[in-house]
């Protein structure tokens, strides 16, 4: 326990330590309020999916569909809304695509017998394959979604300049932290991610478990999906592309274990801030974008071998 406390006040010093390094480096873009606003709006997109995916890789599972599910579920509201001009009704159809993909994963998994890997790899591209059937390759506008209630509910600007997502974010954030530590369910999260074989004798339902985490995750793909075609008013089929690493590193970042049984979603909550720091203040400094990706792979690896070697430590 003291050397989980340990690495995430180490998260918390690399993000000031990120942040400080920009801020030197390039003042005029680091020392302005609009920046930060920016990341407001975008960072959440990614944080959302990382929140949703750490309780799932506690329980040694994983979820790699996730981007295609939110092609599938960004092309349902926005082609419900088109047809039908109601976005309750679009948003209820989206969330309910994210509940059967969930299901559909977590059955395959817990049922069948399909590691997880496996099993989402294909499903991630039988979902992008529907997503792509179902609209032809053609983008859809929807840019008179932004002037309705949902779209200032879930992506306005309160108060005139803050980012409506932001808030939704670090309420679900305090909502996954309460749950996984602070109920039985977390608590089962966190056997199951240990020992499966101790945690069915200790009476646990570890197949009700395992699918629940899949559907969340489902859910949580699609409301994302939701939260980026608001931000846009626009789909494309590439939508949910580009996030399967960000999300991954940010958990792995914020310090949850690659082997399960152990995560902290405050470690989460800081990885996800970092990564999203991390590519325009590289673009600020007048690097190629390019070296983006490189210094993502350099913070994970250092990341990782930290985590392990406080672990072994700690042991």
């Amino acid at each position: 326990m003291k050397e989980k406390y340990i690495y995430q006040i180490s998260i918390f010093a690399i993000l000031f330590i990120t942040l400080a390094l920009f801020i030197s480096t390039v003042p005029e873009v680091f020392l302005q309020g609009r920046i930060y606003i920016s990341y407001l709006s975008i960072i959440p997109f990614t944080m959302i999916l990382a929140l949703a995916l750490t309780p799932l890789i506690i329980a040694k599972e994983i979820d790699l569909s996730f981007p295609s599910v939110m092609a599938v579920s960004g092309y349902i509201f926005s082609q419900s809304y088109l047809s039908f001009e109601n976005t309750f009704l679009s948003f209820f159809l989206c969330q309910c695509f994210g509940f059967f993909a969930g299901l559909f994963n977590g059955l395959i998994v817990v049922k069948i017998g399909v590691p997880s890997i496996i099993a989402t790899i294909g499903s991630q591209f039988l979902f992008r394959g529907l997503a792509m059937i179902l609209s032809g390759g053609t983008a859809l506008s929807v840019i008179e979604v932004k002037e309705s209630f949902i779209a200032e509910l879930f992506t306005g600007r309160w108060f005139g300049f803050f980012p409506a997502q932001s808030f939704w974010v670090i309420l679900f954030a305090i909502l996954v932290w309460f749950v996984l530590f602070r109920h039985k369910f977390g608590n089962a999260v966190l056997f199951v991610g240990d020992n499966i074989k101790a945690a069915k004798m200790m009476g646990i339902n570890t197949d009700k478990t395992r699918i629940i985490l899949f559907i969340q995750m489902g859910m949580v793909s699609s409301f994302s999906a939701v939260l980026l075609t608001l931000e846009m008013a626009n789909w494309w089929p590439t939508n949910g592309e580009g996030y399967l690493l960000l999300v991954f590193a940010s958990i792995f970042i914020g310090g949850t274990s690659v082997f399960g049984g152990s995560g902290t979603i405050f470690g989460t909550f800081i990885g996800a801030i970092i990564i999203g720091i991390i590519e325009s203040g590289i673009i600020a400094m007048g690097l190629d974008g390019f070296y983006t990706r490189f210094v993502y792979g350099v913070i994970i690896l250092i990341a990782v071998c930290v985590h392990a070697k406080i672990l072994n430590k700690g042991k």
